[in-house]
C-alpha cells in the first residue's frame, strides 16, 4: 500500500522509489552499494574451490553443491527477514530501501554495455573485447565487431532480465527475502551454473534453482521488451513477438531464449549462432531471422529498447500499487 503501519512507505511504492533512484543514481550507487549477487558469486567461488574436488563420486559433487545452494539459500532468508524486522521499526523503512537499491542494478548494467558501443566506435575490436568480456560467457578474443555488437545486444536482454525484471519480481512477490534469493542466486549461477565438466555435476543445483526462480520473470521481461518496441524508431513490436513464439526455446538456457529472442525479433538481428571458444567452434542456434552483421548503433537501439521496458515496468508496478491501494 502507500503506507505502512508505522507511517513509512508501503512496499510496493518503496519499490518504485527503489526504481527511480536506480535509473538516477544506478552509476553512482554501484560504486559504494554492496552487491549481493557479487557476494554470493565469492562465497560459491569459495565453496567450488574447497568442496568441489575431480576425485570425488558424481554423487557427492551433486550433494555437495546442494548443501552450497541450501547455505546460500538460508543466509539470504535470513538476512532479508533480518532487513525485513528493522523495516518495521520507525525509520527502519530506508534499510529496506537500501536493501532494494543492492538488488537492482539496472542502470549499473546498463551504463556498461553502453561502454561496449563507446569502445567498438571509439577503439575498434581490442577495445570492444576487453568491454564485452565481463558481460558474456563467450571467449571475446575471437569475436569480430559484429560478433561483440551481439554479444552486446545479448547482454542487454539479459540484464534487463537478470538485473531489473528478476529482482523487481522476487521482491513484489516474497519481499526482501525473495529479492536477496534471487540475486543469491544470480551470482550462484554466474559462479557454478556454466555447463562443462567442472560444474556439470557440483553446480547443477544452482542451475536447476536459478531456471525454476526465473521462469516467469524471464518471459515477462521478453513480453516487455516486444510491447516497448513501437516506441523504437524502426523496431517492430510483431517481429518481436513473432520470434518469442518461434526462437524463444532454441537458446541453450532454458529462460534466457524469452529476452533474447523478443530483443532479436524487435530490431531485425539474428543473435546466438555459432561462435568460436579457442579453436572449438561452440554450435548454437540462430535467435531471430535478421541480420547476423550487428553494429555499435544496434549496441544503442538495445539499450534505448530495454530502457522503455524499464518505463513499462515502472509502469506496471504503479498499476499494482494502484490495484492494491484500491482494495
Amino acid at each position: 500500500m502507500f503506507g505502512s503501519a508505522f507511517g513509512g512507505p508501503g512496499p510496493l511504492l518503496l519499490l518504485l522509489l527503489a526504481l527511480g533512484i536506480d535509473a538516477l543514481f544506478g552509476d553512482w550507487l554501484d560504486r559504494i552499494l554492496p552487491d549481493p549477487a557479487g557476494l554470493a558469486r565469492r562465497f560459491c567461488n569459495a565453496a567450488d574451490a574447497r568442496l568441489n574436488r575431480a576425485e570425488r563420486g558424481k554423487s557427492a559433487q551433486v550433494i555437495r553443491g546442494a548443501l552450497v545452494v541450501l547455505a546460500l539459500v538460508l543466509i539470504a532468508v535470513a538476512a532479508g527477514l533480518l532487513v525485513e524486522w528493522i523495516g518495521s521499526i520507525g525509520r527502519g523503512w530506508m534499510v529496506e530501501l537500501l536493501a532494494l537499491l543492492c538488488g537492482l542494478r539496472g542502470r549499473a548494467a546498463w551504463t556498461r554495455i553502453r561502454a561496449v558501443r563507446r569502445a567498438l566506435e571509439s577503439g575498434g575490436v581490442v577495445p570492444g573485447q576487453e568491454a564485452i568480456q565481463s558481460l558474456t560467457r563467450r571467449h571475446v578474443y575471437g569475436l569480430d565487431e559484429h560478433g561483440i555488437a551481439r554479444a552486446a545486444v545479448e547482454a542487454a536482454a539479459r540484464a534487463f532480465d537478470r538485473k531489473l525484471v528478476a529482482p523487481v519480481f522476487g521482491y513484489a512477490l516474497l519481499g526482501v527475502p525473495g529479492l536477496f534469493v534471487w540475486t543469491a542466486m544470480d551470482g550462484a549461477d554466474a559462479a557454478l551454473g556454466s555447463p562443462g565438466v567442472r560444474h556439470g555435476r557440483f553446480g547443477s543445483t544452482a542451475a536447476t534453482l536459478d531456471d525454476a526462480l526465473n521462469a516467469l520473470p524471464a518471459r515477462l521481461a521478453g513480453l516487455l521488451l516486444a510491447l516497448a518496441a513501437p516506441f523504437i524508431g524502426t523496431a517492430k513490436a510483431g517481429a518481436a513477438l513473432r520470434a518469442l513464439g518461434r526462437d524463444a526455446r532454441k537458446h541453450p538456457s532454458l529462460n534466457m531464449g524469452w529476452p533474447i529472442a523478443a530483443m532479436a525479433g524487435a530490431l531485425g538481428l539474428a543473435l546466438g549462432g555459432p561462435h568460436r571458444d579457442g579453436g572449438v567452434v561452440i554450435t548454437e542456434n540462430w535467435i531471430g531471422d535478421g541480420r547476423a552483421r550487428a553494429t555499435p548503433a544496434d549496441i544503442g537501439r538495445a539499450l534505448a529498447l530495454s530502457a522503455v521496458a524499464a518505463l513499462l515496468l515502472v509502469g506496471l508496478v504503479a498499476l499494482l500499487l494502484w490495484g492494491v491501494a484500491g482494495i
